[in-house]
């Protein structure tokens, strides 16, 4: 179907670079993104070109019209005039519509749905690129809201630029050229206003363009605070602080409102200065033709056909006026969302990057150097410390020690400020990200599940497995059980149930215990464990060390807890203090040493590690 085939000639997830940076400016943004669909644009510019000359024509044809009736005999109106009127009708029944479908045919069904979510596309994928930091400083509501917005800004840049000022254009020259075709005098009122329009617009839209930019930050800035106490919602009730959270969202509203009035005051103005210019127009129009006329230098038709093309002159200018102000708005929206999404990515593939071969599961940490950019203020100092093949070892060390960072930097999610890492001899820094992280699996203290069905929370870890397999790593990580009960609002059970935003229909245990199947699912080669039993009570962490265990089984293992006991039986113990290592060895060796590692063992009484460190920490 010929439908079919014009709206698949843009693919908005056609292939492109991903990491390419989109630039810094607004017109370079814009083009970056409208590049792919040129020749689409193109061909919309020269159908409304035709259109809207067709469009203008109609007035033409009226006082072509008119003064026939004035003129021609009644008696013999057909056989001298009937091929003119049958021409002008099929103009008119024919030509006109055929030019309204297929500007309609182009702008709705080849380019405005798929031009808008192929900017989507490409700018969330440019987004995904960035490093965990970016993602971390920032309101995820605000930077979805600006990744999904700027999609119809840009294109609304775009089409309405070529419908709106392109019509204006062609009805300007029209009546410029009908009136300069009678007298110049009659052209002379048409050809100031057009040149006040322009000082008028040119005055308006930079003054527009700063205030839609304030406006559209604040708005960005408002559905970031309304975001951000949805997504902590269980914080707010718990703590009491409806009252805070009402403050701080009325507090954003009302800024956003000082902003909205700030860019309306400036609507008024220009469009009271704009009624005033129209006016001036029709008067002087209206006049030079009372004056021709009387003179017998203009005809009925010719006056009648003027007039009506200037009214439409003028009921467009100000549609022109609130579409170059929507124009500007966009402009806002692009700058905004610009100024979030065209940033370099933080952490990159290295030119040529390998993809990571994991033979053994060795593991070198050699002379790493890492902070977070807080001066000189290391987290990580001259670390160095090699893990063998399928070996089991536990890192201790009090909150702060360094412990998550050297997970967090084994993983790349930040570059080392000196040092390399190596995983079977292969630096880290020189492999795809992709094919690092798909050769270790994690399970976190912050246990994080996507707001879908059980199984597809489950299946994450190895997308496409089969519902067989989904069910078999849940009964290891004991989580069959509880998923067989769970439903959600839409009466889905079992493991098609939803599980909210973040997962918070489920307990921390579950929540854990699902990121543990997950995990189990992916098998990797390497494996990390930051807590991974930390939310669980004693019972169902007794029963599921048989399936942490066996999902150890031939892997190196990294693993992080503040319950010595659970690490103690591992195949070695490394204890850090900050971002240095103290001491070495297995559970008793380190029991028999008598340092840090002891007293943390004798402090803790089997229960838990707590944030201050030991007094005599040797």
């Amino acid at each position: 179907m010929f439908l079919d085939w014009l709206e698949r000639r843009i693919d908005p997830f056609a292939p492109f670079d991903e990491g390419r940076m989109p630039p810094k400016t607004v017109l370079g943004f814009a083009g970056f993104y409208l590049r792919p669909m040129r020749g689409a644009l193109m061909l919309l510019f020269a159908i409304a070109l035709v259109a809207g000359t067709v469009e203008a024509s109609l007035y033409l044809l009226m006082s072509w019209f008119i003064d026939l009736l004035n003129t021609a005999d009644r008696a013999t109106l057909w056989p001298q005039h009937g091929t003119a009127i049958t021409l002008a009708a099929g103009f008119v029944l024919v030509v006109r519509p055929i030019s309204i479908w297929l500007h309609e045919l182009l702008s709705n069904q080849l380019l405005v749905p798929q031009a808008t979510n192929q900017i989507r596309w490409r700018t969330h994928l440019y987004t995904l690129g960035h490093s965990l930091s970016y993602f971390q400083a920032d309101f995820a509501g605000r930077l979805a809201n600006r990744v999904v917005q700027v999609g119809p800004a840009v294109r609304e840049l775009a089409v309405v630029f070529i419908d709106t000022l392109l019509y204006v254009a062609i009805y300007a020259v029209t009546a410029i050229g009908l009136f300069g075709s009678i007298s110049v005098w009659l052209a002379l009122p048409v050809v100031v206003w057009v040149g006040a329009y322009s000082l008028l617009t040119r005055w308006f839209v930079p003054r527009a363009r700063a205030r839609s930019h304030a406006t559209a930050d604040t708005r960005s800035h408002l559905i970031g605070r309304v975001v951000d106490s949805y997504t902590n919602i269980l914080t707010v009730k718990l703590f009491a602080r409806d009252r805070e959270e009402r403050a701080a969202v009325r507090g954003a509203v009302d800024v956003h409102t000082k902003a909205y009035l700030h860019q309306f005051r400036l609507v008024t103005l220009t469009t009271t200065l704009l009624g005033v210019l129209n006016s001036l127009l029709i008067l002087s129009t209206a006049g030079m033709c009372l004056v021709l006329w009387q003179r017998g230098g203009l005809t009925t038709g010719e006056a009648a056909a003027g007039l009506a093309l200037v009214l439409r002159l003028i009921a467009m200018s100000g549609w022109v006026m609130q579409t170059v102000r929507g124009i500007f708005e966009n402009v806002g929206v692009i700058q905004e969302s610009m100024q979030t999404i065209a940033r370099p990515h933080g952490l990159i593939d290295a030119p040529e990057a390998r993809t990571l071969r994991v033979t053994g599961g060795e593991i070198r940490f050699e002379n790493v150097d890492f902070h977070y950019g807080r001066g000189d203020a290391s987290i990580i100092e001259n670390l160095s410390f090699r893990i063998r093949p399928g070996e089991k070892v536990g890192l201790v060390g009090v909150s702060g020690a360094g412990k998550t960072t050297v997970t967090s930097l084994l993983l790349r999610l930040h570059d080392l400020e000196g040092g390399r890492i190596l995983i079977d001899g292969q630096d880290i820094a020189g492999v795809t990200q992709d094919s690092l992280r798909g050769s270790i699996a994690m399970v976190s203290q912050d246990t994080s599940l996507l707001h879908r069905s059980i199984r597809d929370n489950i299946a994450y870890g190895r997308p496409g497995s089969s519902p067989a397999e989904v069910e078999r790593a849940a009964r290891l990580a004991h989580a069959h059980e509880f998923i067989l009960d769970l439903s959600d609002h839409r009466g889905r059970r079992g493991y098609d149930a939803h599980v909210g935003e973040r997962g918070v229909k489920l307990s921390g245990g579950q929540r854990q215990r699902i990121a543990i199947a997950r995990v189990i699912l992916k098998d990797a080669p390497i494996l990390i464990l930051d807590e991974a039993t930390s939310a669980l009570d004693s019972q169902v962490e007794a029963a599921i060390q048989d399936a942490l265990d066996t999902l150890m089984g031939g892997k190196t293992v990294l693993a992080i807890a503040h319950r010595l006991s659970t690490i103690a039986a591992l195949d070695r113990l490394i204890v850090i203090d900050r971002g240095r290592i103290v001491e070495e060895g297995s559970h008793a060796e380190l029991i028999r040493s008598g340092g840090l590692y002891a007293d943390l063992w004798q402090r803790q009484s089997g229960g838990f590690l707590g944030d201050r460190a030991p007094a005599a920490a040797s």
